[in-house]
């Protein structure tokens, strides 16, 4: 490694830092900068594994609310299309349900006390779906391509610091960033920066994949846009070999028509279980209720280029105008919690800021103040069938928004055409009022903050629909971005979240929690707090 061993190495703990992830996982005493320690796991019995042997299909189907957007990992930008290609892609390490960071395809990292280089040990004897090698020339060939502007590929803003890949043998990699990256090996557990076939890749460099190729213990079988998706057992997987031979992902956008396929047994995983369905699923037998946290924050988005909300003034009346206890409580049936900060508590780098509290009167004087005495007329655009009760939701802040003279006409579109739609460049984009929500996978506010609020992730090279500009924001999540104290980075991103709530770019609505409906027959099913379902280990008594 050369002159790179003459360093002092950190290990791990530059993104776990003083309470990373604390939502899951109570704070540590020990040394952050320490990888988990290597214990030896005890085999579980698994009935599903005898069955399989005397001949049982073991094929689950799981009901999702949207189909998947790509079948190309590097394109990825939802957590739906996560849940399915996380089977069949994966990445040099994951993040766990408790918030550690654990080796997959690497097995073993260091991290220079600069936090300007990250060299990766990656497991030996795997190979992908096509029967390529994964070794250190398959690892720099995909972040070659993440890097390459030309391929077109997804959250740039996850690789931007990377200055070179290099392969310095077979089964080492070093990535060295352009300055100090705290956060590189957090956004090394995200599923955009999957790995896959080098082969693959070169033939579809500039366009997504038609089919996933990568070590992933599922293989691509089948997709019908609209309907399902299908995986197959990988029968060479280098890891544990799935107890399932097929898992099916089927859209079905309607709740009522997901609770209706469970409660059948026509599917055997439904999510996002509407609030009113769950005291009579919970009395049967036959299903279970899970109830996971998430770390995704729901928000309705102002264009910020469009009049009125161009006035700061009229996006915090509309703050004030929302009763966001009321939804929380009567659509969401206590399912979230309100936000006070544009991310949720949990991921590194949360304070609490602000909630607008709900106040009629002082929303009318402040839009009156503005010129708007009378109210306006706009447009709410909102994802039906994507977040959980998000139809309703919508319904409700526009009431709340009529009470003030405020009248929002609902346009609802399905999610394929709606996400292209709101993330539209400034010249074309049509919405003046938008509902999203974000996901901080990484559990980083790095990735909470940065790509939703700084100017240069405008669309289309980035996801903030808000079109919001605050050069001292810009500023303060750069230097977040690139301080090594742990506590620099909270007061940085404090700062920041503190400007960015007073501006109000967004109706700051509430982080959900996830409710996920499960036949009781199924076993070892996860449901991961970064809003996937995991049934790589499941299997069906």
């Amino acid at each position: 490694m050369g002159s790179v061993q003459n360093k002092k190495f950190l290990f791990l703990g530059l993104i776990l830092l003083c309470g990373y992830f604390s939502y899951f996982h109570p704070l540590s005493d020990e040394n952050p900068f320490a990888q988990p320690k290597r214990t030896e796991a005890k085999p579980k019995s698994n009935p599903a594994e005898a069955k399989s042997k005397r001949g049982d299909f073991q094929r689950l189907i799981i009901a999702q609310e949207t189909d998947a957007l790509t079948t190309d990992a590097h394109h990825l930008i939802d957590s739906t299309t996560d849940t399915i290609l996380s089977h069949m892609v994966e990445t040099l390490l994951e993040l766990t349900p408790k918030g550690g960071i654990v080796p997959k395809l690497a097995e073993k990292w260091k991290v220079s006390a600069d936090a300007t280089e990250f060299i990766l040990g990656l497991k030996k004897g795997i190979k992908f779906h096509d029967g390529q090698p994964f070794n250190a020339e398959a690892v720099k060939v995909n972040f070659d391509r993440r890097l390459d502007p030309k391929a077109g590929t997804k959250f740039d803003f996850l690789v931007a610091p990377i200055a070179s890949v290099t392969v310095i043998d077979e089964y080492t990699v070093k990535f060295k960033t352009k300055t100090p990256f705290v956060a590189m090996l957090s956004h090394l557990t995200h599923t955009t920066n999957g790995i896959q076939s080098p082969a693959a890749l070169r033939r579809s460099w500039d366009k997504p994949l038609i089919m996933p190729m990568g070590t992933g213990p599922f293989i691509y079988k089948q997709w019908v846009p609209g309907k399902k998706l299908v995986i197959v057992r990988n029968e060479n997987y280098w890891g544990k070999a799935p107890s399932l031979q097929e898992v099916t992902f089927r859209v079905i956008p309607d709740d009522a028509s997901r609770v209706t396929a469970l409660e059948s047994g026509e599917v055997h995983v439904a999510v996002r279980i509407p609030p009113f369905d769950i005291p009579r699923l919970e009395t049967n037998p036959r299903i279970k209720i899970l109830r996971t946290p998430s770390m995704r924050t729901v928000y309705a988005g102002f264009n910020c280029l469009k009049e009125p909300f161009t006035d700061k003034r009229v996006r915090q009346a509309l703050n004030y105008a929302v009763n966001k206890q009321a939804i929380l409580k009567q659509v969401l049936d206590g399912a979230g919690r309100i936000s006070d900060a544009p991310i949720s508590p949990g991921i590194f780098g949360y304070a609490p800021i602000k909630s607008y509290e709900y106040n009629i009167e002082k929303a009318k004087a402040i839009l009156a103040e503005a010129g708007f005495p009378e109210g306006f007329e706009t447009t709410l655009h909102p994802a039906v069938g994507r977040y959980y009760m998000d139809a309703s939701v919508a319904t409700a802040v526009a009431v709340d928004l009529l009470k003030v003279g405020v009248k929002a006409e609902i346009k609802s579109m399905d999610w394929g055409t709606y996400l292209p739609f709101i993330l539209s460049e400034k010249e074309v984009a049509e919405h003046n009022l938008y509902v999203l929500g974000w996901q901080t996978v990484t559990g980083d506010a790095d990735f909470g903050l940065l790509p939703l609020f700084h100017s240069d992730e405008w669309p289309k090279k980035g996801m903030a629909a808000s079109f919001y500009k605050n050069e001292k924001v810009d500023q303060l999540l750069e230097l977040a971005r690139g301080a090594i104290n742990p506590e620099e980075r909270k007061r940085l991103y404090k700062e920041a979240m503190t400007l960015i709530v007073d501006d109000a770019p967004w109706i700051f609505l509430y982080s959900e929690v996830q409710v996920t409906g499960v036949r009781s027959n199924v076993r070892g099913m996860m449901v991961h707090p970064r809003e996937v379902v995991i049934s790589k280990e499941a299997w069906i008594e």
